[in-house]
């Protein structure tokens, strides 16, 4: 019996286990060309022998680690853990790992979460910021989503504008004549801030008759609770159509309305942003303006890995759909998506 092994296993070890030499071994790992019956090989004396690269000692030696680090405020919002679940996705499709760390929306604890990272030897970093004043290495590798962060870091984001002339066109379309946007969030000036904008310009385009109410994270529900009070009268509530920048925003909407007798989408039809799913399913949370998730990761994933640093875009803008999802009156056995 072959005594016990008190170290792990070397790129030599499985080069003599295969039978072949030890750069063959190095060209597998390192994804380089070699003959399939030789990958083989190199393959099965790994499994065998129970090796894995090490890829923080290899990233000593070539100064990367194919890890990427993904700063988020929450995954606790529905779109951001599909979103963080793309981009690893897009990340493992290229043999990368990504370290995903959570902030709250605190901006101090976004810089911590930078700092950590960058002494870890990450080879790049995407992230969803609300700190204007985080301070990132110049040769650190960085794309940010949804905000502008500063000259020579892309920002990769949806249409956003487009997503809310598309909400305001789909909701005159089915009928509604006075139409109200709700807005829940941040303070910082990002590019979801767009949506309200496009809803905006498309209704004094048509001369349709609009209000808006934007209320900051902070301030909870109470504002729009006394909106919703202010505006109903006898059980009639003064608006037809409602643009919620948010599903999730648009669900509590619906659910105090509801309370108070209005039904939706028979008295009042109501479209989301994002293209929330319920618990995984086929079914979405609301009608909905869809950000493409998939799309994202790949546009963000491309530009952190771009060798060629020089000529980075500043904004790249991603398409929109809009898909009916029960707040609104198309709903009724159909889901398919409509070009913005």
């Amino acid at each position: 019996m072959a005594p016990k092994r008190n170290t792990a296993p070397t790129m030599k070890d499985v080069a003599a286990e295969a039978g072949v030499a030890l750069g063959t071994v190095s060209k597998v790992y390192n994804n380089l060309p070699v003959r399939d019956e030789y990958r083989e090989k190199v393959l099965a004396a790994a499994h065998k022998l129970g090796y894995s690269v090490n890829r923080y000692a290899r990233g000593f030696k070539t100064n990367r680690t194919n890890t990427v680090a993904l700063i988020w405020p929450t995954l606790r919002n529905p779109f951001f853990a599909y979103l963080s679940d793309a981009m690893i996705g897009e990340l493992t499709r290229r043999d990368y790992r990504a370290i995903v760390s959570i902030t709250n929306y605190d901006g101090q604890a976004e810089q911590r979460c930078l700092d950590m990272v960058r002494q870890n030897k990450v080879d790049g970093v995407i992230a969803l910021t609300y700190n204007p004043d985080l301070e990132v290495a110049p040769d650190l590798p960085f794309v940010s989503i949804d905000r502008h962060f500063r000259a020579g870091v892309p920002c990769v984001a949806s249409d956003n504008f487009g997503g809310g002339q598309l909400a305001a066109q789909k909701l005159l379309e089915l009928g509604c004549q006075k139409l109200l946007f709700l807005r829940l969030g941040s303070a910082i000036a990002g590019e979801p801030d767009k949506r309200q904008a496009g809803f905006e310009a498309t209704c004094r385009e048509r001369s349709i008759p609009f209000d808006s109410l934007s209320v900051q994270n902070e301030e909870g529900f109470t504002p729009f609770d006394t909106f919703l009070d202010a505006h109903l009268h006898s059980g009639v509530f003064d608006y037809d159509g409602i643009f919620c920048n948010t599903d999730r925003l648009c669900y509590e909407i619906e659910k105090r309305l509801r309370a108070r007798g209005v039904l939706v989408p028979t008295h009042v039809q109501m479209i989301g942003f994002d293209g929330i799913y319920r618990f995984d399913s086929e079914d979405l949370s609301c009608s909905t303006i869809v950000q493409p998730a998939e799309q994202i990761a790949r546009a963000a994933v491309d530009l952190l890995l771009v060798q060629d640093r020089a000529n980075l875009p500043a904004m790249v803008c991603l398409p929109v759909t809009y898909r009916a999802g029960g707040t609104t009156k198309d709903s009724a056995g159909e889901n398919k998506p409509a070009e913005s």
